[in-house]
C-alpha cells in the first residue's frame, strides 16, 4: 500500500469485523524524536494468545474468504522499511491495540495519505461504531469524536447520508490544517 492511511483503513476494518463498538486512531508526529507513531485501539473481541503469535504471518488468516491475511504483515513491513516496527497487544474479550512506528525522515517512509477521506468514509459507512481520532504534531493537535459529530447533526440528517462524507472530510481537513503546518 502506498499510503499509511490505507493500512489504517485495513486495521480499522479488522477491528469492526472483530465486533468493536469503539475504535481509537491516534497519530503522533514527533519531529524532535524523528518519530511517527500510529496506533489503532479497539474494544473488539481481542485475539487469543495462541493466535496472536500467528497474525503477522502472511499465510495465516482467520477469514474463510481467502487463505492469506496480508494487512498486518504489510503494515509491519512498511514500518520496518522506514526504521520502525509494529507491535500488537490484545486481551480476549477486551480488545486489541496495533502500534506502528516510523522514522519520519526515512526515505522509505510512505506518506500518511488522506486521513480526512479515510475517516469520513469509516464514520459514514459504520454508523454503529464510535471513532475517536487524535492527531498531534508539536503543540498543534486535532481530535474528532464521531459520536459528537453525529449528535451535532440532529435528527434531520441520517448518519449514513453519503453527503455527510464530504462535510465530514472538510471538517477534518480544516481541523488538521494547523497540525500539518506545525
Amino acid at each position: 500500500m502506498r499510503e499509511l492511511s490505507l493500512h489504517i483503513l485495513d486495521i480499522v476494518q479488522n477491528s469492526i469485523a472483530a465486533g468493536a463498538r469503539t475504535v481509537d486512531v491516534a497519530i503522533s508526529e514527533d519531529e524532535a524524536a524523528d518519530l511517527l507513531t500510529i496506533e489503532v485501539a479497539d474494544d473488539g473481541a481481542g485475539i487469543p494468545r495462541d493466535i496472536l503469535e500467528s497474525v503477522l504471518d502472511p499465510f495465516y488468516t482467520s477469514r474463510t474468504t481467502r487463505k492469506v491475511g496480508l494487512g498486518l504483515p504489510l503494515f509491519r513491513e512498511a514500518a520496518r522499511a522506514a526504521g520502525g516496527d509494529l507491535s500488537i497487544e490484545s486481551v480476549p474479550g477486551r480488545g486489541t491495540t496495533v502500534r506502528a512506528t516510523f522514522r519520519m525522515s526515512h526515505i522509505d517512509r510512505a506518506p500518511l495519505g488522506d486521513m480526512a477521506e479515510t475517516l469520513a468514509l469509516l464514520v459514514v459507512c459504520n454508523p454503529d461504531v464510535r471513532f475517536r481520532y487524535m492527531h498531534w504534531r508539536g503543540h498543534a493537535a486535532f481530535s474528532l469524536d464521531s459520536d459528537e459529530f453525529r449528535r451535532g447533526l440532529g435528527d434531520d440528517i441520517a448518519p449514513t447520508n453519503p453527503a455527510l462524507a464530504g462535510v465530514l472530510r472538510d471538517v477534518i481537513r480544516e481541523g488538521l490544517a494547523p497540525v500539518q503546518r506545525a
